[in-house]
């Protein structure tokens, strides 16, 4: 499949300015060929910016990046209608989304207002702007970023937007030989803000993902696949530790992260993104989360109580 030789070339690039995080970086790539967008979270310093940026560096496309801050309204990222004075009529403005991949950093530090911006770009690749529709150029990508141990000042994401992401990637601190070889590069010159001067390239058109989505189309899903993953997404519905459970929406992301490099699905292409694409769109109990469980635990007591076809 193109697909799967494409996914190799961006993974050996990507290598040129990420060390370790090889699972994240994988969900990542699978998002950008599987059309989805992404959640990442994790503390500050572990190269969530960096994770970002990388992908876009690798693909012929336009990217921006939005800082989101409390101050910031919708207009200040879909844009407006401004008069123009000279020939007395209004015209479009357009912001930051209107563009290929958008980078939405530190998505948190803004209020719902503004979170809700992005709810009809992510779901249609289009915005609505005093009544003219206005779609976006192929492919249309976020990526957005939070800080999860960071509460003052923040505004938790709704849940429909949150529903939106195809992956919820949570990033932790590496490990100390990874850590080592990050100082090292650092040491050799590495500059995360000079991508291209570490070799990165960009190597995919958008001619070529497209290419990669009517592949992942014709990837044969079998029935007993298909029962498997509606069976995970009812029991996250009917799970006396979870107050709410995953939408049908969850159900299709399951489906295109299950599809890899070959032409069929196993049941173990389900179960290894099922955390990333379960963990935010469900809702722990209140006296689950005193218990210390986590979404994460819950989504592994789900997967071992469900039978897993043959």
């Amino acid at each position: 499949m193109q697909t799967a030789q494409l996914a190799s070339a961006l993974h050996n690039e990507a290598r040129k300015t990420l060390v370790g995080q090889e699972e994240n970086l994988i969900l990542l790539l699978t998002a950008l060929l599987s059309g989805g967008h992404v959640l990442l979270e994790g503390p500050p310093g572990t190269a969530k910016t960096l994770m970002a940026k990388t992908p876009a560096q690798m693909i012929q496309a336009d990217f921006r990046r939005i800082q989101f801050t409390p101050d910031l309204m919708p207009a200040d990222v879909i844009g407006t209608q401004v008069f123009d004075m000279k020939s007395g009529e209004f015209r479009l403005y357009r912001r930051p989304i209107f563009t290929q991949i958008l980078l939405g950093d530190e998505i948190n530090l803004a209020p719902a207002k503004t979170q809700s911006a992005l709810l009809e770009a992510m779901e249609e690749r289009q915005v609505t702007i005093e009544g003219q529709r206005l779609p976006f150029p192929e492919p249309f990508f976020v990526i957005a970023i939070q800080n999860p141990i960071e509460y003052d000042g923040t505004y938790p994401l709704p849940e429909t937007q949150l529903d939106r992401f195809l992956f919820n990637i949570v990033i932790g601190y590496a490990s100390r030989d990874v850590e080592t070889e990050v100082l090292l590069r650092y040491h050799l010159g590495f500059d995360a803000h000079q991508l291209t001067a570490s070799g990165l390239r960009p190597i995919v058109s958008p001619e070529a993902l497209a290419t990669c989505w009517a592949e992942i189309a014709q990837v044969q899903v079998e029935q007993g696949i298909l029962d498997y993953i509606v069976s995970i997404i009812q029991a996250t519905r009917n799970s006396p530790e979870l107050l709410v459970g995953a939408s049908l929406r969850a159900g299709v992301a399951m489906v295109l992260a299950a599809i890899h490099d070959r032409n069929y699905v196993t049941p173990d292409d389900v179960k290894l993104p099922a955390r990333p694409v379960l963990r935010h769109r469900i809702i722990l109990r209140p006296e689950a989360e005193i218990e210390g469980l986590n979404p994460d635990i819950a989504i592994n007591r789900i997967l071992n109580r469900i039978e897993v076809p043959r």
